[in-house]
């Protein structure tokens, strides 16, 4: 009982706080650029942002495809043999596609065309039904991917501001997740 009361006091004061910030940080019109993790904005034009409680609701029901653009930084090339390497986890919303390093605002040709390939994977090309991108709270990439997938010709996209940070929150179930293979590896 106390557990859950700490829980739900812990999510109102993120969100409220994160509603504050948002409200003084305009949409700008082209991509985010720099500072990545900063305050967001409350909007994107043309696209629905969505809370925890509709994230949820869309989930549960399977109605939409759910994309993380979260980063993962690359195993380094000049690596001795013998190196051990450890990715660092991440942990998605089950069901998630991750598309790591598609939230920067400009991205490479091939990591264009990973991005749009990734959506048309994660969407069985349906560019009409409902495509969540989400990354963590206060993070720009999400909201740059969101931006760019409605470019891409999808009309129903949803940006979850509060990504796995409002999702964890809640209590709701994460899953180890495994990125999809960016171009070259």
């Amino acid at each position: 009982m106390i557990r859950t009361a700490v829980r739900y006091a812990f999510i109102v004061i993120v969100a409220t706080a994160a509603e504050a910030g948002a409200a003084e940080v305009p949409e700008p019109d082209g991509y985010r650029l720099e500072n990545y993790r900063a305050p967001t904005p409350a909007t994107l034009r043309g696209v629905k942002v969505i809370g925890t409680d509709e994230a949820e609701a869309i989930w549960r029901t399977h109605s939409a495809s759910f994309v993380d653009v979260l980063p993962r930084a690359p195993r380094p090339k000049n690596l001795p043999e013998g190196t051990l390497w450890h990715d660092k986890p991440r942990t998605d919303i089950p069901g998630s596609i991750w598309l790591p390093d598609t939230g920067y605002g400009e991205l490479a040709p091939s990591m264009a065309g990973y991005f749009s390939t990734g959506l048309e994977k994660a969407t069985h090309g349906d560019h009409t039904g409902i495509l969540v991108l989400y990354c963590l709270a206060d993070c720009w990439m999400s909201w740059n991917a969101a931006k760019r997938a409605l470019s891409l010709g999808y009309s129903n996209v949803a940006w979850y501001r509060e990504g796995t940070d409002g999702w964890s929150a809640a209590g709701l179930p994460l899953e180890d997740a495994t990125p999809e293979p960016r171009p070259g590896e």
